[in-house]
C-alpha cells in the first residue's frame, strides 16, 4: 500500500487539479492511501471532504509581501507549519507529497524535504507561484500545464481535469444540453462567461451587442455570474444565466468561446477543441494572458485585452469569428496540438517515476 500526501488548495484552481489527481489514483487502486493537506480558511476544507479524501490541516501562513508586521512573524509562523507537516508525515507513514501549489504547499515542500520523502510538483498556471517556485528547486519530477512555463525541470503534462469535462462526448449531449437552456441544438451557439462571479467587462459589452449575434444567425449562452443584475431581454435564442452548475452541458451546446483565461478554463476548453476567444482579466501579473498564450501560438484561439473588449469589438472581431466556419475549423483542429484530457493521468505517471516505478 502507498500513501499518498496531496498538497494545495485556497482557490478551484489549485483544488480542482489536486482531486483529478487524487480520483485517478483512487481508481487505480482502491487500496492505497490518499491524504490531502490544506487550510481551514481554503475552499478544499469543504471540497475534500465532500469527494471522501482525509483533510489534514496545516496553519495558512502567507509569503510577506511588505516589511510589516506579518514579515516579521513569518520565520516562526513558517517553521511552525513545516513542523505540522513534518508531524503529518511520520503519523500516516507518507510515501510521496504531491504539491499543487497554494499555501498548503510551501511547508510540504519543505517537510517532505526534511523527511527525505520524494517531492511531485505540477504547475497550472503560465506563471508559477512562489510555493511552487520553491518546490521545484528540489523535487523529484514537475509537471506544467502549459509550454513555456518558466520552472525548473518542468515538465509539460497538460491540466488534471474533471471527470465529467475528460468523459465529455458533446455530440451526444448536445440536444439534451440545448434542452436545458431553451436553446436549438440545430443552430450555433456562442458561450459567454466570466466565471463563477461573472466579469462586468464581458456583462458590458455582450449588453450592447447581443442582438448582432442573434442577427448573424447564431444563439447566444450567457453567463452572467452570480452577482450581476444584467437584466433578460427574454429574446429567443438568447439564454442569460447567472450561474450554470453544468458546464459539461454549456461546453457540449456551444460552436464558439468567449472567456476570462484561467488556467482550468482555458485547459478545459482546449482538450474539448472548442474555438475560443480569450479576454484575460487585467488584474495580477499577467497570468491569464500567459496561461492562453499556447492556445492563441498555435491558432486555436484568438486573444482580445480586457481594456478594449466593447461591444464595438465584438462586431468587430467575434462576428466575423461566426460568420467564418472555415476559420472555426481549423482552430478546432489547432486546439488538439494544445489541449489534452490526460492530465491527470500524466501526473500520476509523474509520481511513479519519484517512487521509482518503472511504467
Amino acid at each position: 500500500m502507498t500513501t499518498y500526501l496531496l498538497a494545495g488548495g485556497g482557490t478551484a484552481g489549485h483544488v480542482n487539479p489536486l482531486l483529478a489527481v487524487a480520483d485517478t489514483l483512487r481508481a487505480r487502486n482502491a487500496e492505497d492511501r490518499i491524504l490531502v493537506l490544506g487550510t481551514r480558511e481554503g475552499l478544499e476544507a469543504r471540497l475534500v471532504p465532500e469527494r471522501g479524501y482525509e483533510l489534514l490541516l496545516v496553519d495558512k501562513v502567507p509569503f510577506p509581501r511588505r516589511p510589516d508586521r506579518a514579515a516579521a512573524t513569518f520565520p516562526l509562523r513558517f517553521r511552525q507549519a513545516i513542523a505540522q507537516v513534518r508531524s503529518h508525515i511520520r503519523e500516516h507513514g507518507v510515501d510521496v507529497v504531491v504539491g499543487f501549489g497554494g499555501y498548503a504547499s510551501a511547508p510540504a515542500y519543505v517537510a517532505a524535504r526534511n523527511a527525505r520523502v520524494p517531492v511531485v510538483v505540477h504547475e497550472a498556471n503560465a506563471k508559477p507561484g512562489m510555493a511552487n517556485l520553491l518546490g521545484a528547486r528540489r523535487a523529484a519530477a514537475v509537471g506544467v500545464a502549459f509550454a513555456g512555463t518558466r520552472l525548473k525541470g518542468g515538465r509539460v503534462v497538460g491540466m488534471p481535469l474533471r471527470r465529467e469535462i475528460v468523459e465529455l462526448d458533446r455530440a451526444a449531449l448536445r440536444p439534451q444540453a440545448a434542452a436545458h437552456f431553451g436553446l436549438d441544438p440545430a443552430r450555433p451557439t456562442l458561450l459567454a462567461f466570466g466565471g463563477s462571479l461573472g466579469a462586468q467587462r464581458l456583462n458590458e459589452a455582450f449588453a450592447g451587442a447581443w442582438r448582432d449575434v442573434l442577427d448573424a444567425g447564431w444563439q447566444l449562452l450567457h453567463v452572467t455570474g452570480e452577482r450581476s443584475d444584467l437584466p433578460d431581454p427574454g429574446a429567443a435564442g438568447y439564454a442569460v444565466r447567472r450561474y450554470v452548475d453544468r458546464m459539461d452541458l454549456a461546453f457540449a451546446v456551444c460552436d464558439l468561446i468567449v472567456a476570462r483565461a484561467g488556467a482550468a478554463t482555458v485547459s478545459e476548453i482546449s482538450a474539448l477543441g472548442i474555438p475560443a476567444a480569450y479576454v484575460p482579466y487585467a488584474v495580477g501579473n499577467g497570468e491569464q494572458a500567459l496561461n492562453a498564450a499556447s492556445a492563441v501560438r498555435a491558432g486555436a484561439a484568438v486573444l482580445i485585452p480586457d481594456a478594449d473588449f466593447t461591444a464595438d469589438r465584438i462586431r468587430a472581431q467575434v462576428i466575423p469569428l461566426l460568420n467564418d466556419p472555415a476559420r472555426r475549423a481549423a482552430m478546432t483542429d489547432a486546439a488538439a496540438s494544445v489541449g489534452s484530457r490526460t492530465g491527470a493521468e500524466n501526473v500520476v505517471a509523474l509520481i511513479d517515476e519519484a517512487l521509482g516505478r518503472r511504467p
